[in-house]
């Protein structure tokens, strides 16, 4: 019997200084079976901090290598924006900067174990590719707070993220790192 999906419902006070974004979200997420409570993590802080009107997450599920985990698309429905969760591979990052003007990934992993795992490999405008991580401390404490039913605020300033969630106040920096050109 195959494994299905879980849904979790996030209430999210949105408050991104640094671009001028605020906002509520009412976001239902469904978490895949091979997904770790991190990435899933990751994937919602990836919402939140790319949060413009056009931003969606991806239909086809965590194994189609056809799409991102996130995307924004204008009103004709062109993707602006490939945003990718975790290490994709390096022909992956190739075709989705050859296939979209902005390419951002946001990782559940180190910096350098994510700069390792590209490096060498031709990616098309790799340097352009926003690449932000964050630390272990602060991944497995958000993770750690996972629940089915979840309100939180997320507030970002100066590059720095402080997660409200209940009575606990979660913090970390946001760590962005490139690809050498």
């Amino acid at each position: 019997m195959a494994l299905t999906a879980t849904l979790y419902a996030f209430d999210i006070e949105l408050a991104d200084v640094d671009r001028g974004v605020y906002e509520t979200l009412n976001l239902r997420v469904a978490r895949h079976p091979s997904e770790t409570e991190e990435y899933l993590m990751v994937r919602l802080l990836a919402y939140c901090l790319e949060y413009t009107e056009g931003i969606a997450f991806s239909t086809g599920g965590l194994s189609d290598a056809d799409q991102p985990a996130l995307s924004v698309r204008d009103l004709t429905g062109a993707m602006r924006s490939w945003i990718d969760i975790g290490v994709p591979d390096v022909a992956r990052l190739h075709k989705a900067s050859k296939a979209t003007e902005r390419v951002v990934l946001y990782s559940h992993k180190a910096p350098d174990d994510v700069l390792r795992q590209l490096a060498g490999g031709r990616i098309h405008r790799g340097d352009e590719i926003s690449i932000f991580c964050f630390a272990p401390e602060f991944r497995s404490a958000l993770a750690s707070k996972l629940a089915r039913r979840m309100a939180l605020t997320v507030s970002v300033t100066g590059g720095h993220l402080y997660i409200g969630i209940g009575g606990d106040l979660i913090e970390g920096a946001l760590c962005r790192v490139t690809l050498p050109a």
